[in-house]
């Protein structure tokens, strides 16, 4: 899940994110709180490549040339990275997405902490309830984490879902290739996969900030039992809503970001963390 270091960082600790719209996130907070409660001093910036007029590569390569300790990376950005680092874990490598990097000495380490944060996050939520049939929608960075956070869960289909059919049997076949149980199938039609699906995911930018919208119909939703939006700022997107007027049990994008901020803090410092603390520190301001 983490990486495992020899012992906890000690000194100043530099600390970025970069992606598109990402003016709102609070992974700044997260971290910098995170600092203030454990008695190290971080920073963190969020770096937008087209604000800072760079390329995704040059910022990347600034931020490693200026010291930072490690980097958050976001939409549309973390499969992007992965020709960047080296990865380890296997899992993380079938993933083909990156969201967190190590600046080591002997170069960028790459970790994946959205798909074990998913997993906590519906955890917390469902406990130990099967997911059952889940229709998946966005097989990108995330969707592709999230996935494979489901096949951890033991759920019993996932439904790729993906208007580029090609990504959508991409990630399919990446997910068969683990020889697991759960039946995986793939289709270009949010609507028609979420027929008969006990869990909706949305794993595509819409419902962000500045850009809006839903994947999926509201009448679409019915039957289901629970969803989860992968979209953070807002909390409140229209697909929870609609979700949550359908009478599904939601689990909402701040759960992903605080599971996956809280296993990023352990790879970027490997220093204890109230958990509780940080959670009650950064409550009432959430992504």
């Amino acid at each position: 899940m983490t990486a495992t270091r020899t012992r906890a960082h000690t000194g100043p600790v530099k600390l970025g994110l970069i992606g598109d719209n990402i003016t709102r996130s609070k992974s700044p907070r997260l971290h910098v709180t995170a600092g203030q409660l454990t008695g190290l001093n971080v920073t963190y910036d969020r770096l937008i490549p087209r604000d800072l007029h760079l390329t995704f590569d040059e910022v990347f390569d600034q931020a490693q040339a200026t010291g930072y300790r490690g980097l958050n990376i976001t939409y549309p950005y973390k499969e992007l990275v992965t020709r960047r680092v080296t990865v380890s874990d296997p899992l993380v490598r079938a993933i083909g997405a990156v969201n967190t990097v190590v600046f080591d000495a002997d170069g960028p380490k790459g970790f994946n902490t959205d798909y074990t944060g998913f997993m906590r996050a519906y955890r917390d939520v469902l406990g130990t309830a099967n997911p059952g049939t889940v229709c998946l929608i966005g097989t990108g960075g995330v969707g592709k984490a999230v996935a494979f956070g489901l096949i951890g869960l033991n759920a019993t289909a996932i439904r790729c879902v993906d208007l580029d059919a090609t990504k959508a049997e991409a990630l399919a076949s990446s997910l068969r290739a683990l020889g697991t149980a759960t039946r995986i199938e793939v289709s270009t039609d949010p609507v028609t996969a979420a027929n008969g699906a006990d869990g909706l995911i949305n794993c595509t930018p819409l419902g962000m900030v500045g850009i809006g919208g839903t994947p999926l119909p509201a009448p679409a939703m019915a039957g289901a039992k629970w969803a989860f939006d992968g979209v953070y700022t807002p909390v409140d997107t229209q697909f929870l809503h609609d979700a949550t007027a359908a009478g599904l049990h939601i689990i909402s994008g701040y759960e992903l970001f605080f599971g996956q901020g809280v296993d990023a803090w352990a790879i970027f410092t490997d220093t204890p963390l109230d958990e509780p603390a940080l959670r009650a520190a950064i409550e009432g301001d959430a992504p």
